[in-house]
């Protein structure tokens, strides 16, 4: 069995965004294929489209847990329920692990700007904090299965 974090860091350095490497390391398991795992989770990049939202990986990894125990035709209420927690468990010890979940605070810059662009570039922003956050989710993410 691969090594999920190690798949979603290599596909973070191939030049996908934070959301989708973690949604593509574990689009097997999920029963997607890979090329519908990045189109959907595309978006979301970037704490959802460089608004610095909730982070990527995240949001992410809120996408397998839901692949993996969401609510479909054939379920009830209390699958949504459940899911719920397990998103509030998943965002709160991220956010124990890395500081905050929430984009903006990770980076510490405006992405939606020219200047926050450059300084997310010089500082290594991507190396230093977003592969870390791929990484950490994807580890925590194979310890819920």
């Amino acid at each position: 069995m691969p090594d999920k974090a190690q798949l979603a860091v290599d596909k973070f350095a191939e030049g996908y965004n934070c959301a989708q490497s973690v949604v593509f390391a574990f689009c097997d398991e999920c029963g997607i294929g890979g090329d519908a795992a990045l189109k959907v989770s595309c978006g979301f990049g970037g704490g959802m489209g460089r608004k610095q939202e909730v982070c990527g990986a995240v949001t992410g990894g809120i996408m397998v847990l839901g692949l993996r125990h969401g609510r479909g035709t054939q379920d009830g209420r209390p699958v949504t329920e459940d899911l719920y927690r397990m998103t509030r468990e998943f965002m709160d010890a991220f956010a124990v692990r890395n500081g905050s979940y929430l984009c903006r605070d990770l980076t510490g810059c405006d992405l939606t700007t020219e200047e926050g662009q450059r300084r997310f570039k010089e500082d290594g922003l991507l190396e230093k904090v977003c592969k870390q956050c791929v990484r950490s989710a994807a580890e925590m993410l194979e310890k819920m299965a």
